[in-house]
């Protein structure tokens, strides 16, 4: 292990590890990441462009199922985790879906030293309220895109709404999400993340929300990013016209 995995909450690495069993299951703990991955992987090409033939590196990838969406679409593609039974989940169903997916247990601060510059998109997606330091995850994801390449956030808004959805409505009444799976204190403005990607050197492109309809049980995007919301960015390139 590197010097780097201090950034990393024990008792959140605890609690995937022992729910990693449960990655692939789509009526799971994690049923509604399985509901928002389409959506995630149309915004990620839509903004990025085409992921074939693309080098993209997920961040916090848990049991691959971003990494795995993002391969099926062409992407050359490196998921990192600190949790390690997560990992082994995820490595285990690429060699069931034969889907061609690295994966590594490393710090992306320490990867950022290793390989800077290296993948054309990086993506961090559902991570960021669970970091100790997420302001230095951003700096080594600017760090590892290269110049021209696009970086994608994803997290939630630091507001009484998104406390209301996202811990009352999701946790505690509509059972979405295990009780104790975010904290609020947590939650990040999107004025404080585009603060950080500013100063990692990345230009702050486009927000987009993601919202949940709970009469039809539907996961859409949208303009309201007082919840959940995406971030794409980009690093600008000093050679470009």
């Amino acid at each position: 292990m590197d010097g780097h995995s201090r950034n990393a909450d024990p008792e959140e690495l605890a609690r995937f590890d022992e729910a990693a069993s449960g990655w692939w299951d789509p009526a799971g703990d994690f049923a509604p990441l399985h509901a928002i991955n389409p959506l995630r992987l149309d915004y990620i090409e839509r903004r990025a462009g085409a992921l074939a033939g693309r080098r993209v590196l997920d961040v916090g990838c848990g049991g691959g199922i971003l990494a795995e969406g993002l391969a099926d679409r062409g992407a050359e593609v490196t998921g990192i985790d600190l949790a390690e039974r997560s990992l082994e989940v995820a490595r285990l169903h690429a060699l069931e879906t034969g889907a061609a997916v690295t994966y590594r247990h490393v710090a992306v601060e320490a990867l950022a030293e290793e390989a800077p510059a290296s993948f054309d998109l990086v993506t961090c997606l559902e991570l960021l309220e669970h970091v100790p330091d997420p302001a230095s995850v951003v700096r080594a994801c600017a760090a590892l895109v290269r110049p021209g390449g696009d970086v994608v956030f994803s997290t939630l808004s630091r507001t009484p709404k998104a406390y209301l959805f996202a811990i009352v409505g999701a946790e505690r009444v509509l059972r979405l999400l295990p009780r104790g799976t975010h904290r609020y204190s947590a939650f990040i403005r999107p004025s404080e993340l585009g603060t950080w990607v500013r100063a990692s050197g990345l230009e702050l492109a486009h927000l987009q929300g993601l919202g949940y309809n709970p009469i039809t049980r539907r996961y859409f995007l949208g303009d309201d990013v007082t919840v959940n919301y995406l971030a794409h960015c980009r690093r600008p390139d000093p050679q470009s016209p």
